[in-house]
């Protein structure tokens, strides 16, 4: 990690030739969907770009591996979990971003900056006046919300959007949400998340090694292993509909199926969905396992047989409530699972109905249920649409499709 008094230090040589500034406050090694995002990326042209991102716990570490500058602006480490943070983060932000930008352009000269997410626009909407540079802003759901309902900083942010070179969505909900709330003729590209297996640790090295964790996951809650295991990976909150798969628990055992679900999160939902499996009795077959770091998530995948995600309309989308893009989905793919999942917002873009997983009406108890059904009484149609779904995973659109003009290759 390089820092603002080290400015003046000589390019490495690894770097001689970077072009693109990419500026996010989240970053790695904080775990955050963005971050990952971001890093992913960047991975892509590490011989284009240079980094200017936020501090965070391990940073220093972190930067120092990597095959592209990384600077970083301060966070004072007193200010998480203060009420402070949420006052002067976002000015900090801001003024740092901007602040570190001009000078880094002085250093290399970059052509081009990819603004990281929605959040801190301003700071990119002065920097595009004030220095020769094109821009893209990516956006993601969430970091874009918060603007529809200010009308100065909506003004603003639309302003910015028009002056975008291009515009980065994560999925095609988002690019249509996007639309339906700002009319632009800004080119909107999407782009979806990739998995990179390193974020798991070496747990994913072998089948061998994924089989043992499958054991290991099973023990710890008493499974056998010829039950069917369900899994669910998220924030417990109501929008995110666990209640609907643990009331078709009691169903599913009527029905002669050996079945185990597993509640891997935290959230305010979390005492009424234990109240409930305990009212449908079923408090010994539905697991909470709380929220687990990525690199124990791989034990869960692999001991589960169904991934399952029920969430509600999203219609009423409110800022911090909307999900542009279902990583969990994507991962659960990865590891070969078929999914049972809402059809709406940002799963479509991950989820192809009978193709990796089903498709269903999560306010339909009976699609529901007969999507529960069908997969539980049919392991051949799970291994099918789990193959499916790994080899959707491992599709990918290459980021350097945005300087397509410049006749680079796009597509991997």
């Amino acid at each position: 990690m390089e820092h603002i008094s080290q400015l003046t230090a000589e390019i490495r040589d690894k770097a001689a030739y970077p072009d693109i500034l990419v500026i996010s406050r989240i970053f790695l090694p904080k775990e955050a969907v963005i971050g990952e995002y971001i890093y992913n990326r960047c991975l892509q042209d590490p011989e284009r770009v240079i980094v200017l991102a936020a501090s965070c716990s391990g940073d220093r570490v972190f930067d120092r591996g990597q095959q592209f500058p990384v600077y970083r602006w301060y966070h004072p480490t007193y200010w998480r979990s203060s009420c402070v943070e949420s006052v002067l983060k976002p000015l900090v932000n801001i003024v740092c971003s901007f602040v570190l930008a001009i000078k880094l352009y002085f250093r290399y000269h970059y052509r081009y900056i990819e603004w990281g997410h929605g959040y801190d626009f301003p700071s990119l909407l002065l920097l595009s006046y004030l220095l020769p540079i094109r821009f893209f802003i990516y956006l993601h759901g969430n970091d874009f919300l918060c603007t529809l309902h200010n009308p100065v900083l909506r003004s603003l942010f639309k302003l910015t959007l028009k002056r975008a070179e291009g515009i980065v969505c994560n999925s095609s909900y988002t690019r249509d949400y996007l639309r339906t709330a700002f009319r632009l003729d800004t080119p909107t590209h999407v782009i979806n998340p990739v998995i990179r297996p390193e974020k798991f640790g070496n747990n994913v090295a072998s089948p061998s090694s994924l089989d043992d964790l499958r054991v290991r996951v099973r023990q710890m809650y008493n499974i056998p292993e010829t039950a069917i295991v369900i899994l669910s990976i998220g924030r417990l909150i109501k929008p995110k509909g666990f209640d609907r798969i643990i009331e078709n628990i009691p169903l599913l055992l009527t029905f002669g199926f050996d079945v185990h679900y597993i509640v891997c999160g935290q959230g305010q939902s979390e005492s009424a969905l234990k109240s409930l499996a305990h009212r449908l009795r079923v408090d010994k077959r539905v697991h909470f396992a709380g929220y687990q770091p990525e690199r124990e998530l791989v034990g869960y995948y692999a001991a589960c047989d169904i991934f399952a995600m029920l969430t509600l309309s999203e219609a009423k989308a409110t800022p911090n409530n909307m999900e542009g893009f279902g990583m969990v989905y994507l991962e659960a793919s990865y590891f070969g699972k078929p999914i049972i999942a809402s059809r709406l917002g940002g799963v479509l873009d991950t989820v192809q109905h009978e193709e990796n997983g089903i498709l269903v009406n999560p306010n339909s108890g009976y699609e529901v249920f007969q999507a529960f059904n069908q997969l539980c009484k049919d392991q051949q149609l799970r291994e099918q649409l789990g193959r499916k779904g790994k080899e959707l995973a491992n599709r990918r659109t290459l980021h350097r499709s945005l300087y397509k003009s410049e006749g680079r290759n796009t597509i991997l």
